[in-house]
């Protein structure tokens, strides 16, 4: 092997460009010989690998994203990238330093463009690239001639700089052949019009999940779900990984979590192959335009967990775009609890038909064990187990989130006229008409019943018996309640904080 050492210290040599957002940074040249000009080692083979190494500097303040340009000749079977960067010593509260990586090939670094070729963020310490394969979270294919960019986002930067080395490693031979891919069906076998349930934010080894598609295909089945949807950080890489653990009794949906600066998105149920770009911010005034895309590839928008205090996971960008919102993500907290009070204060905007509601779900955000696929699942009333028809179920809020497969419940509301309606329809009764308001509950044990309208709640049930089962009505009007929605919850365990076992879309009343 032929090894060259290529040092950028500093920032000194850079050109700062636009991407049609953010301003981004780009380095100076990494250039390699051809496979041709290769050094001869002592024992005069031509030499198949060459290696060269960048090292530098980034300061607090650097842009989002710094490329690294590498030159890379004709003949090149395989590109590989390895990195290590320096954790600082930071007094407390202040952040140390994180830095992201993924790659771009020779089409360029364009937001919104084809050069993405693959990113793992912090998940992984090296990566390769060729024809018949690649690193998880990368994307198998021909590794052509051309200017790539090895993509650096420095998450946090502490206050003395983040030290950085990355080395570059270029093998020569032939290509191998890309696999073509292979994607799951957009339909399993169903029961027709029924309740399904699903969780629709996992994470698997593409990206920085520790679970396989098939351990989490398993696992789904074991938490009783019917459909799930992947949704790997800021690639599809997945997408051709999942066809062998559908089947008649799971539907597999392809997506992918939009993981920005400034909160993050699950894009639900997209054509096979889809990717979302994902580098700006809220400031930049881009998220419509990648929202739409998410649209024209026939999938869902869905802010994921929009109150998470993790560092950029807060939701800034609003949610005029948003088709459903992420209530619940996971074992149930705060920030939950606030996401959950923030998303019903949008209800009454929407209750006498000024404005388009958005319907709420729970999904699981499970990366690794211990982390419990399923835990919350949506339950969706749709008309088949396709993908379509979920996604007609969700948009309408047709659908209810429960911490497991042993919770089950019916919510209506019904008026004195014949009157029924369910889970996010309208009953259309007059302002004062009696409306009574029923909940059905199975596999609560121990949990009490709240009937939530936009006043409050309104009405509390006692505790369900050991069964777990139970049933309570309560009775109003249009003109007193113009929504109506249902909570199961535990008894506290933290004080004031009574952890949710279910909660429903809502029942809107009224004309």
């Amino acid at each position: 092997m032929c090894e060259d050492d290529h040092t950028t210290t500093g920032m000194g040599r850079r050109a700062l460009f636009v991407t049609g957002a953010a301003t981004a940074l780009t380095l100076s040249s990494v250039s390699f010989a051809s496979a041709a000009d290769g050094r001869t080692p002592a024992d005069g083979t031509k030499a198949t690998k060459t290696t060269q190494t960048v090292k530098g500097t980034l300061p607090p303040g650097a842009p989002d994203f710094v490329y690294v340009p590498v030159e890379v000749p004709r003949g090149v079977r395989e590109i590989h990238v390895s990195y290590t960067y320096t954790k600082a010593t930071v007094p407390a509260g202040t952040q140390n330093n994180a830095l992201d990586i993924g790659v771009f090939d020779e089409r360029g670094t364009e937001l919104g463009g084809k050069g993405f070729r693959g990113w793992s963020g912090g998940a992984r310490t090296e990566f390769f690239v060729r024809a018949d394969d690649a690193t998880p979270g990368y994307i198998p294919g021909p590794v052509r001639a051309g200017t790539w960019h090895i993509a650096l986002g420095p998450y946090t930067v502490a206050p003395e700089g983040l030290p950085y080395e990355l080395t570059v490693t270029l093998t020569y031979g032939e290509q191998g052949r890309t696999p073509h891919p292979v994607y799951p069906p957009s339909r399993a076998k169903g029961r027709g019009r029924a309740w399904y349930r699903g969780d629709c934010h996992l994470h698997s080894w593409f990206s920085d999940g520790r679970r396989t598609p098939a351990e989490i295909a398993a696992l789904a089945r074991a938490a009783g779900l019917d459909f799930i949807n992947s949704s790997d950080h800021n690639t599809h890489s997945s997408h051709a990984h999942w066809a062998d653990q559908a089947g008649d009794d799971l539907l597999i949906m392809l997506g992918e979590e939009i993981t920005t600066r400034n909160g993050h998105v699950v894009a639900l149920g997209t054509d096979p192959g889809t990717f979302v770009d994902w580098r700006y911010r809220a400031r930049d005034n881009r998220f419509g335009t990648y929202a739409r895309e998410v649209r024209r590839a026939g999938g869902l928008v869905v802010p994921a967990h929009p109150h998470a205090t993790c560092i950029g996971c807060n939701w800034k960008f609003g949610f005029g775009e948003a088709d459903a919102v992420e209530v619940w993500n996971g074992p149930y907290t705060a920030d939950d609890e606030i996401s959950l009070a923030d998303w019903d204060n949008t209800l009454v905007a929407a209750a006498r038909g000024s404005r388009r509601w958005i319907p709420a779900m729970g999904n699981s955000d499970a990366h690794r064990d211990p982390d419990r696929i399923g835990g919350p699942q949506t339950v969706v009333l749709a008309d088949d187990l396709t993908r379509e028809a979920i996604q007609a179920g969700i948009k309408a809020g047709r659908s209810y989130v429960a911490e497991s497969k042993s919770v089950e419940l019916t919510f209506t509301a019904s008026g004195s006229r014949g009157e029924h309606a369910g889970i996010g329809e309208r009953l259309h009764v007059d302002p004062d008409a009696p409306v009574t308001v029923r909940l059905e509950v199975k596999g609560a044990p121990g949990c009490t019943l709240h009937v939530v309208t936009d006043q409050g709640t309104l009405f509390t049930a006692p505790a369900l018996p050991e069964s777990g089962s139970g049933t309570a009505e309560w009775r109003t009007t249009a003109s007193y309640a113009a929504y109506v929605r249902a909570e199961v919850r535990h008894a506290p365990t933290v004080p004031g904080l009574p952890a949710l076992t279910a909660f429903t879309n809502p029942v809107f009343l009224g004309t």
